[in-house]
């Protein structure tokens, strides 16, 4: 039987504006503290997608009632105590669902629940949440000693304590201070290189304990605390495919409206300039602490550079479309620190490795690195490895020559309505 695919014919110049959908990892974490708040707040322009629907479906789970009003949630919370789930809860592909959601329901106490979810996320390691949780008291089980799911989690009392990150995890140091809100005592989480901050952020924008001291994070046991409404911005790894596909394709020139640029997400801005790109963008309002504004992108020459590997935290979603953009450019680019790459949706930097590959490019692949010879690709076909970003990413690599993409619809994982898009802005011109 033939594979679903999608063939898109090369693409002319890109033209117009575009507001793509709501962030991510702000929805989720929205949804989250919204189901544990007093009262009702709603959360507008959030992301409406496979990720973020299977958090709503396990809050409403847990006891949470959360409608659709057009393109916003109304959430009711449960005022920190959450109920004990009837049923599995089923996690998806959303490895920030499952990890936040062990550090919250293991100060719950009495609380017994089971989290679960697609082969891919089953794979995934979670004993890098589970062993720390544990230390604070939490009672954990599952395969492989807890390091990978199904998990059974029964809430019980957490005591705080201070941790180091042994690597780089905006999702880890998430599921402690989420625990920590239910804990005995200080939670710190202390950071080797600054991660996504978007939980810091959300407990300020909720007046949750929060202190801030350089690469230390601290918490405490919360009270009660109100609802309050939250505007989502649009997420700036969406709005990276668009921003490459407009620098890759002769006479493009696209802009990016409305999308958050938080300093902690944007250091795929900073790679693409060092790269030659035409890149400009402004900062206009903020909501919950979250820098919002847009971005334009012109058609631009790229040449190849080595990526600063501190930067790989700043944009690790985004490294399969710097890979798409290094297939272009001339010379070679060098992109180190890809360790936590091999364990995301798919092995992407094995994933990266294949696409180039099949669209003629040459590229050598390290343990934790790659280094791309670019230049161009010739048309070939695309392998998503059940993976939306591999999907899109590569979907845009060979939009100047036309590329088939197998199974495209893995991006609505994150982005429904994204080859629509894509589409629009090329017809536009």
């Amino acid at each position: 039987m033939d594979r679903a695919h999608l063939d898109l014919a090369p693409c002319g110049p890109l033209r117009g504006s575009l507001r793509v959908p709501g962030d991510k990892s702000v929805t989720h974490r929205g949804l989250m503290l919204l189901s544990l708040a007093q009262g009702e707040g709603r959360l507008f322009y959030p992301l409406k997608a496979g990720d973020t629907l299977s958090t709503a479906r396990a809050f409403q789970a847990l006891g949470a009632e959360i409608l659709e009003e057009g393109p916003h949630f109304l959430v009711r919370g449960r005022g920190l105590r959450l109920r004990e789930p009837e049923d599995v809860l089923d996690c998806g592909n959303a490895g920030t669902l499952m990890r936040l959601l062990l550090g919250l329901l293991a100060g719950q106490e009495g609380v017994f629940a089971v989290l679960t979810g697609d082969a891919s996320l089953r794979r995934r390691p979670m004993g890098r949440v589970v062993e720390p949780l544990r230390r604070m008291g939490a009672q954990i089980e599952g395969r492989e000693g807890g390091r990978r799911a199904p998990l059974a989690v029964r809430g019980a009392p957490l005591r705080g304590m201070a941790y180091t990150l042994p690597v780089p995890s905006a999702q880890v140091k998430s599921a402690l201070l989420l625990a920590g809100l239910f804990a005995e005592g200080t939670t710190e989480v202390v950071e080797p290189v600054p991660t996504r901050d978007h939980t810091e952020r959300l407990f300020r924008h909720f007046g949750l304990p929060l202190e801030v001291e350089g690469n230390r994070i601290r918490t405490r046991r919360t009270e009660p605390f109100p609802a309050r409404d939250l505007l989502v911005p649009g997420d700036f790894s969406s709005a990276a495919f668009f921003l490459v596909a407009a620098l890759l394709v002769p006479g493009s020139e696209v802009v990016v409206e409305g999308v958050g640029l938080n300093p902690t997400r944007t250091g795929l801005l900073r790679v693409l300039r060092e790269m030659g790109a035409h890149l400009e963008w402004q900062v206009l309002e903020g909501e919950a602490g979250e820098p919002v504004g847009w971005v334009r992108a012109r058609h631009s020459p790229l040449k190849g550079v080595s990526v600063d590997p501190a930067l790989i935290p700043l944009m690790v979603d985004e490294v399969p479309i710097l890979a798409a953009a290094a297939a272009w450019a001339e010379g070679e680019t060098y992109i180190p620190n890809l360790g936590e790459l091999r364990v995301k949706e798919s092995d992407r930097v094995a994933a990266i490795a294949h696409n180039l590959r099949a669209l003629g490019v040459e590229v050598e692949e390290g343990p934790d690195w790659l280094r791309i010879r670019g230049g161009g690709v010739r048309p070939g076909e695309v392998e998503p490895f059940h993976d939306h970003r591999i999907a899109m990413a590569f979907a845009v690599a060979g939009l100047p020559v036309g590329v088939r993409v197998f199974e495209p619809q893995w991006a609505e994982i994150s982005y429904p309505g994204f080859f629509q898009d894509l589409k629009g802005l090329c017809a536009a011109s």
